[in-house]
């Protein structure tokens, strides 16, 4: 595939993407004006807080091919100032990265008014299921993203196949954005709670202290694991043919 066509599937991608969650927003607005009832408001804030982990990734990567003609400047020390970049960025996207994953808690329906209501069943099935599928769109867009930079830099893009060292890194951090989906669910922490570390660990000593949590928790994040690698590693798999192969 030639470097123009990847650029266009690349762009193709993100559009569609961001088609998704503006029709995902779309609905939760008009389901407050069509119906008439009150705007639940934090699942739009949801979509946003979705959608940041893919704008952190391509600020990241565009911020990275702006800074790559000065790191060749530095000589001997340009590795260190790739890896310390490429890893502040990484760390700061992965803290975001859960908030994509966690929309697929949103299939209980806890938005739906208890009691006899103007709103169709079905509505609220199609408008949860879009946004579920933005924000699993978010999440595989943003890793897609994030793989293939790793893939690029530090590991061998002329190569026919995916490296596997690189599916590790997928994997890990699905492992971690379940955790993440997780400790935002049960224990109502948010990305920037890690400002306040002690605090975090006083409330996960609090909650994993009863008993059946740590059990809870392990099914938790194994079977929401499992999900996003078995939708995300096809959806990689194919892409990475196209982009990487007829060099």
């Amino acid at each position: 595939m030639e470097s123009g066509e990847r650029m266009t599937s690349v762009v193709t991608a993100v559009v569609c993407v961001v088609l998704m969650n503006i029709a995902a927003a779309t609905l939760i607005l008009l389901r407050s004006r069509v119906y008439g009832v009150r705007l639940y408001r934090p699942m739009l804030l949801n979509v946003v807080l979705s959608f940041l982990p893919v704008l952190l990734a391509i600020v990241g990567v565009s911020g990275l091919m702006l800074l790559v003609p000065a790191i060749q400047l530095a000589g001997a020390s340009a590795p260190v100032l790739l890896w310390t970049y490429v890893a502040l960025a990484t760390l700061v996207w992965l803290l975001f990265f859960p908030n994509s994953v966690y929309l697929i808690t949103e299939l209980n329906l806890s938005h739906r008014e208890d009691g006899p209501t103007p709103v169709p069943l079905w509505y609220d099935i199609v408008q949860t299921l879009t946004l579920t599928i933005s924000g699993i769109a978010n999440a595989v867009l943003s890793l897609a993203i994030l793989q293939t930079v790793l893939i690029v830099l530090f590991i061998d893009p002329a190569r026919p196949t995916v490296p596997a060292s690189s599916w590790v890194f997928a994997v890990v951090v699905i492992v971690l954005g379940a955790v993440g989906v997780y400790l935002g669910r049960y224990l109502r922490f948010n990305s920037w709670d890690v400002r306040h570390p002690l605090g975090m660990l006083r409330k996960l000593g609090a909650h994993f202290r009863v008993r059946g949590k740590a059990l809870e928790a392990f099914a938790f994040v194994v079977t929401h694991a499992l999900l996003i690698t078995l939708i995300y590693v096809p959806v990689y798999a194919l892409a990475a043919a196209s982009l990487f192969s007829a060099r």
